[in-house]
């Protein structure tokens, strides 16, 4: 059971932490927020000036109705029928002001939404410009999750404050403004009147957000407790069943529920409670009776007329709607502000340094000098010095966590090594530019990413210029054609939705692709270490077709799929400690221990 949840309610100095944090991560979006508006900042503006007229224009209804009243008034004290003239005038004009206000609204949110779509474009093509700019490693130890929601998630959630956001708070903030003058300019003792209850509605609505940031991070906090339970619960269902320990699993995950339940209960309880009151004094029942009864005392004693009561009496009815979209604003400013910091995040990864030339490469020897790379404070490869010759395939072997993934990555320059020097070609590879290296080096992994394109564009994926008589060609190598023949749309058959591959054919549809890009140098994530034995025999035949004439390197999982390898290397704790071929190493300790012939050290570093 997770320690938080045997905890009591934070103490005064936990929720004051919590608070600081929650503030300083809120100015650090606002900030990012600033920083990514920044190209549409001139936009805003104008969006806002138009706004604020259109709000302005929005006391026109009800100087039109004082008018209007005060025409109809006279007339009928004086038992005559009102001037046409004025009524039409006054009426002309209101229709006037009302179009223009729509008008102005409307061409405020045009103004917006085109900026929006605009920001939209903006900010995806600078997180696609950074992405493809970082490292390889960037992604195999960033969840894919987390680029999506930057790309897709986040810069949406930008859409409301962009396009209606600028538009909305304005008119929120002007129009209540505009009309509290006017009703101040009518009457100070109406003006008051209009608004005698927001003093009490704002205290409560200050008290109701009072540490609302710590108790939103509490509540996260607690539901993530509820989440882990329920997916621990689900996925070791089965364990838990085989040993009888399913009441057990159950109450952890119902004592996580009931946390979450009190809490909830105990803060929003209070929260609901002055929410209810806060809302009471500004509904429409209680306004209207403020209003038309101190409206009325002033009417009777001659100080206003009817019509002047009856205006300031419906602009106290509109004040509390302005209230409202501005705490939703805030609400969904600072949404986007979290939003803005995720995409900076996204974008503040450091890249490797590309050179500016491409340069020119002898040979195809693999080098690896005195390399060491580190995971923070974690030493992954330890001063390995290596020779990948042409035409020769090397293995690295080794428990999890020797490092032989990791050293591999490093030769496809995922990453720069902390020290040392990787030379393809006897060129340095930070020398060679990332588009240049990938001509020369390609990859199959075990869990190979297609695209969802059709067949043939996978396959030509590194070479979209290919015919598709050298499309067919791989795939025939890669011992896949005929299956792909067999699919819907043969290679034009889109992959993804409702087709189906099984894992040895996405395996040889990758080979196939490497196959075609032709790449001098091969990295290969051992590919049959997760397939069956049919699939395993054809990807095999399809490796052996891929490897001839290649500078190879094999990270290797299981020790029998590496016997036929020009050079094993045997990896421990990020060093070299044997190497040599099948018959050299076999009586050697290490390389024994992975065929389980004998105890082998293994450690937790990183693979």
């Amino acid at each position: 059971m997770p320690t938080a949840l045997l905890q009591d309610e934070p103490t005064a100095t936990t929720r004051t932490d919590i608070t600081h944090r929650h503030a300083g991560q809120n100015e650090r979006g606002q900030a990012a927020l600033r920083d990514l508006l920044r190209p549409v900042a001139t936009t805003i503006t104008l969006a806002k000036m138009l706004a604020a007229l259109s709000a302005v224009l929005a006391v026109a209804p009800y100087i039109a109705l004082v008018h209007l009243g005060e025409i109809l008034l006279t007339a009928h004290s004086h038992g005559a029928r009102p001037d046409r003239e004025q009524v039409t005038t006054v009426v002309l004009v209101l229709a006037g002001t009302f179009t223009a206000r729509l008008g102005l609204h409307f061409l405020a949110l045009t103004v917006m939404h085109l900026a929006d779509l605009r920001l939209r474009h903006h900010l995806r093509s600078r997180i696609l410009n950074c992405l493809g700019t970082m490292p390889l490693s960037h992604f195999t130890s960033t969840a894919s999750g987390r680029i999506r929601k930057a790309v897709q998630d986040d810069t949406l959630a930008l859409h409301n404050l962009v396009a209606h956001a600028p538009v909305e708070t304005t008119a929120a903030i002007v129009t209540p403004a505009a009309l509290l003058i006017y009703a101040f300019v009518v009457d100070w003792r109406l003006g008051l009147t209009s608004i005698a209850t927001f003093p009490a509605y704002l205290i409560l609505m200050a008290v109701q957000t009072k540490d609302m940031g710590a108790k939103t991070a509490e509540m996260e906090r607690r539901l993530a407790d509820v989440s882990a339970r329920m997916i621990e619960f689900v996925s070791g269902l089965l364990v838990v069943k085989t040993f009888g320990h399913t009441r057990r699993a159950h109450e952890q995950y119902t004592t996580a529920a009931e946390d979450f339940h009190d809490f909830y209960l105990a803060w929003c309880g209070p929260l609901m409670r002055a929410g209810a009151i806060g809302t009471s004094t500004v509904a429409p029942g209680l306004l209207l009776l403020i209003n038309l009864g101190v409206g009325s005392l002033l009417i009777h004693a001659g100080q206003v007329g009817v019509a002047d009561v009856l205006a300031t009496t419906l602009i106290a009815l509109v004040l509390p709607a302005s209230i409202e979209t501005l705490a939703v604003g805030q609400w969904n400013h600072q949404r986007a502000g979290a939003a803005a910091l995720r995409i900076i995040e996204a974008t503040q990864e450091p890249t490797l340094p590309e050179p500016g030339q491409p340069v020119t490469l002898q040979g195809h020897r693999v080098e690896i000098d005195h390399v060491s790379y580190s995971y923070g404070r974690t030493l992954a490869v330890d001063d390995v010095t290596l020779t990948l010759e042409p035409g020769t395939v090397t293995a690295l072997i080794g428990p999890s966590g020797s490092g032989k993934s990791t050293l591999a990555t490093l030769v496809a320059r995922f990453a720069d090594p902390d020290e040392g020097t990787i030379r393809l070609g006897g060129v340095d590879l930070r020398e060679i530019g990332s588009t240049q290296l990938y001509r020369q080096v390609a990859f199959v992994l075990q869990d190979p990413q297609l695209l969802r394109l059709t067949v043939r564009e996978n396959i030509a994926l590194a070479r979209p210029e290919a015919t598709d008589e050298q499309v067919r060609a791989a795939a025939v190598a890669a011992c896949i054609h005929e299956e792909i023949t067999a699919l819907p749309d043969g290679y034009d058959t889109v992959l993804g939705g409702y087709t189906d591959l099984s894992g040895g054919q996405r395996q040889r549809i990758a080979i196939a692709r490497a196959l075609l890009a032709d790449a001098p140098v091969l990295i290969l994530d051992e590919a049959t270490a997760l397939t069956d034995p049919e699939s395993t025999t054809r990807i095999q035949q399809a490796l052996d077709a891929l490897v001839v004439g290649r500078t190879v390197l094999v990270i290797a999982h299981r020790p029998h799929s590496i016997v036929g390898a020009d050079r094993i290397v045997v990896l421990d704790r990020g060093r070299i400690i044997a190497e040599g071929n099948h018959t050299d190493l076999d009586g050697q300790e290490h390389y024994a221990a992975l065929w389980g012939k004998k105890p082998a050290s293994t450690s937790g570093d990183p693979a």
